[in-house]
This record gives structure tokens, C-alpha cells and sequence, in this order.
């Protein structure tokens, strides 16, 4: 008896989604509860569960498919292992007609766990920009899947080779065939990428967005963290890391400077009582930006330990809607990958946006001596209409004395 598998419910206002990767092919067992499917919302991934145990129907609709919550995207045959045995040749005999009308890119290769019908859109684009074979990579995300960072890594330890974009390219099809080589591909951008640029356009058409910088002596903060590092992981179960001290400094001056903590809804301006810190994270799929309730009451160690378990679960795509709402107040920091100044945009109803960089040794002068430091530009991004040029850079102001001397942290100063 085959069981209809549903789109789940998404969270409020949430009414479709884009299916971003069929996790479990025709005849292939599932266990009850095991995702069977991703879609991809304008926030998040969410994995759909298999209703039922027993072996994956057939499917009702095509990567890249918008479907409505409550809709039918496939289904389960009941069972256990023996009709999983026995169910397996009918999905060969069914699956030919449902591939004819798909893209040649689908039709092609048979849907292994390391083949580019198994991988996501992000991680096939990846595959194919860096020529490397997904049968040689192992598998950090969920169930083992391949990531995105997966891909990248194993390019970069794998031997250069005259051909090592020979067996990708010829699992894309849908590359324009020419005769010099070059060739092209088209990716349909995923529902998560058109709700950020959406929003990052309504931002740069709606606030009034000025950027005001400031650097920052790195010292103390190295110090601290190579002194009590080990301790501090020993104690709360989470590294040191620098995210720690800036959330905390950063609350303790939105609370200096309220208008880099408020938003602005119609005429009148909202101000916060709390700091509610959007952190961005990188997942599979793109940033995501998941929220630290409360960051003015968490410690450093409860900082640190929220924004690993954020990392972990962007990581298997496991963060919930709701841990993406609200927000007063962002930091990104684009350091981990290397920049060494930018100017971020804000993100809407929030007024202000801190980005921070690498750190790096530049001279200084202190006390009338040239000294080298570890020094980090910092970019606060911020809407005009309701934060004034005073306050961007008192903020930044205190929270640059706040990490240069993190005593200040412990007292409140």
C-alpha cells in the first residue's frame, strides 16, 4: 500500500517552497522518519521525513519545483525489508517515463550517492567548477551527503592533472557544447538565493545606508584566548573563539548607544530593551542568518556555545524558521574568509550591521613608539534616517575600547 508523502508545514506566513534534492531515489529502503527530501524555503532547508518504513514510490515532482504546503510529492510503498526487495525492479520499469520529460542533466547518470542526480544544485555547480570526480569525496553533512566545503577541500588536495574536468563535464549536459572548449551552465537560483537578493535590494532602496569604520588592537583578546583556551573548552565543551567577545561587547554598547539597536516601522522608532544578535553563518546552500535571543544575559561561554550548535545544525541544515526571526542587530564576519574590509549591507527592519575582517600585523604607533600589532578593521553599516553619524561612531568607539581592553567586558564599563 503506498503512503503519500506531504510538503510538511513550513512556519508562519510560509505558504510553498522549492524541492531542492530528492534525498532518496524510486526503490531505494527508508526508514520511518529518514528525509527522504530538501526543500528549500526563503530562509532555510528543511528535510522532509518518509511517513512510513518500507521503499521510496515514485516522484511527483522535479528538482527545482515549486510545491504548496500540503501537497503531494510523493510516495512510499509500506513495508519492510522483503518488499523492498521485491519492489525494487518496478521503480527501473516506472522511472524511465518520468525521466523523458526532465532535463538531460537528470536523464543521464544513474542516481548513485555520489552522482550529480544525488548531489544538490550548489554542490553539483561546485563539483563541475573544480573538476573533481564525487565518488573520490567522503561526506561531512547529514547522513554523509557532500557539501559544497567537501568539494572545495578535496580539489584542493587532490595532484593537478591534465584531465581532471573530463568525467564531470561529460555528466552536464546542459554545458553549451562548443568546439574551443568553453562552455557554459545555467543553475536556477535557489529560493534562498532570491529572498537574499530581494532583501538586499529592498535594503539599498529603502534605507538611507552610510558605512563608518574604525580598527581595532587585536592583543588583548590573542592573548586571552591563547591563555585560557584550553580551560575554556575543557570547562564548557565549545572553543574560545573571537565571536564570543564581540557579541558581548557589542551588547554592551547597543545599550550606550540605543538607535544602532532600534528599527524604524512607518513614522515611529522602535526601541529594543533586549539584544537580539543575528550572526551569520555559513550553510551549504549560502549564509544563513540564525539569531542569539537575549545575547545581553548569555555569557561568553553561553555565546560561544550558541553560535556552535548554530554552526553545526546550518552545517546539516537542521535550524528551524523560527531561529531565523527577529533580530535587533547583525555581525558578519567575513574575516574567516579572508577580507580585509567591506562594507556590509543592512539587514531590514534592523538599522545597523557590524562587519568584521582578518586580522593582520600592521604598524602602529602606541605611546610614540612604532610597534606591530594584530590590527582588525571594523564596518558598522548603518541607516541614516535614524542613526547619526555621532552615534555610528561612538559605537564603534566603545566597542573598540570594550576589545582592546576586555576587562571591561567583566565590569560593564
Amino acid at each position: 500500500m503506498a503512503t503519500e508523502v506531504l510538503v510538511p508545514t513550513l512556519g508562519e506566513s510560509i505558504t510553498e517552497a522549492t524541492l531542492g534534492e530528492w534525498l532518496k531515489q524510486p526503490g531505494d529502503p527508508v526508514k520511518l522518519d529518514e528525509p527522504i527530501a530538501s526543500l528549500e524555503t526563503d530562509k532555510v532547508s528543511v528535510e522532509v521525513p518518509s511517513p512510513v518504513a518500507g521503499v521510496m514510490g515514485q516522484h511527483a515532482v522535479k528538482v527545482g519545483d515549486t510545491v504548496a504546503v500540503g501537497a503531494m510529492i510523493a510516495t512510499v510503498d509500506a513495508g519492510g525489508g522483503a518488499p523492498a526487495q521485491a519492489a525494487a525492479p518496478q521503480p527501473a520499469v516506472t522511472q524511465a517515463p518520468a525521466a523523458s520529460p526532465a532535463a538531460p542533466a537528470q536523464s543521464a547518470p544513474a542516481a548513485t550517492g555520489d552522482s550529480p542526480a544525488a548531489l544538490s544544485p550548489s554542490v553539483r555547480r561546485a563539483v563541475l567548477e573544480h573538476g573533481v570526480d564525487p565518488s573520490t569525496v567522503t561526506g561531512t553533512g547529514r547522513d554523509g551527503r557532500i557539501t559544497k566545503e567537501d568539494v572545495a577541500a578535496a580539489a584542493q588536495a587532490k595532484p593537478p592533472t591534465p584531465t581532471p574536468t573530463a568525467a564531470p563535464a561529460s555528466q552536464a549536459p546542459s554545458t553549451a557544447p562548443t568546439s574551443g572548449g568553453r562552455k557554459e551552465e545555467r543553475v536556477k537560483m535557489t529560493r534562498l538565493r532570491q529572498t537574499i537578493a530581494k532583501r538586499l535590494k529592498e535594503a539599498q532602496n529603502t534605507a538611507a545606508m552610510l558605512t563608518t569604520f574604525n580598527d581595532v588592537d587585536m592583543t588583548a583578546v590573542m592573548e586571552a584566548r591563547s591563555k585560557y583556551k584550553d580551560l575554556f573548552e575543557k570547562k564548557h565543551g565549545v572553543r574560545l573563539g573571537f565571536m564570543g567577545f564581540f557579541v558581548k561587547a557589542a551588547t554592551m554598547a547597543l545599550k550606550d548607544i540605543p538607535s544602532v539597536n532600534a528599527s524604524i516601522e512607518g513614522d515611529e522608532i522602535v526601541y529594543h530593551d533586549y539584544a537580539d544578535i543575528s550572526v551569520a553563518v555559513s550553510a551549504p546552500n549560502g549564509l544563513v542568518v540564525p539569531v542569539i535571543r537575549d545575547a545581553q544575559d548569555l555569557s561568553v561561554a553561553g555565546i560561544e556555545k550558541t553560535i556552535g550548535d548554530f554552526g553545526r545544525r546550518a552545517k546539516d541544515g537542521t535550524l528551524k524558521m523560527d531561529e531565523m526571526k527577529g533580530g535587533t542587530f547583525t555581525i558578519s564576519n567575513g574575516g574567516v574568509f579572508g577580507s580585509l574590509m567591506s562594507t556590509p549591507i543592512i539587514n531590514p527592519p534592523q538599522a545597523a550591521v557590524l562587519g568584521l575582517h582578518r586580522i593582520e600585523e600592521r604598524p602602529v604607533v602606541v605611546n610614540g613608539q612604532v610597534v606591530v600589532r594584530p590590527m582588525m578593521y571594523l564596518a558598522l553599516s548603518y541607516d541614516h534616517r535614524l542613526i547619526d553619524g555621532r552615534e555610528a561612531v561612538t559605537f564603534l568607539v566603545a566597542l573598540k575600547n570594550a576589545i582592546e581592553d576586555p576587562t571591561r567586558i567583566l565590569i560593564d564599563l
